[in-house]
This record gives structure tokens, C-alpha cells and sequence, in this order.
């Protein structure tokens, strides 16, 4: 189980900013997703590898990922 989810932004330039964000906050968790970036979107896949599977900090950390998309 994954969790996954699409962000729309109006440019590559807004995209990359939120994929750098989202790196920022992975990297001081010490928990990092897949990130997709392309023209006007980011997809952002959170799981642990570990476990193959959804742990809490999965969602945790989506949870900190919509903050962000959302500020």
C-alpha cells in the first residue's frame, strides 16, 4: 500500500518549488517520498520501504505535505 497524491500548479518553476519544499521537510524527518515533478504538477508517492507497506509516519508526513501545497 502506497499513499499517493497529484498536485496541479500553474508552472514548472511553482512545481519545483514545492517539490524542494517537501524535500526539505522529508530530509529532517529522515523519511522520504517518491517526487514526480513535471509541468504543472508534482506527484508525490509516501510509503516505507522498510515495511513495504503504510506505516503512521506515511501519513504524517502526507498529512505535512497537503500544509505545505496548502500555504
Amino acid at each position: 500500500m502506497q499513499l499517493q497524491r497529484e498536485f496541479d500548479f500553474r508552472n514548472f518553476e511553482q512545481a519545483m518549488a514545492f517539490s524542494n519544499r517537501v524535500g526539505d521537510i522529508a530530509e529532517a524527518e529522515g523519511h522520504h517520498p517518491a517526487i514526480l515533478t513535471e509541468w504543472g504538477k508534482v506527484t508525490i508517492t509516501w510509503w516505507s520501504h522498510k515495511i513495504r507497506g503504510l506505516h503512521k509516519n506515511d501519513l504524517i508526513m502526507a498529512a505535512r505535505t497537503d500544509q505545505v501545497y496548502e500555504a
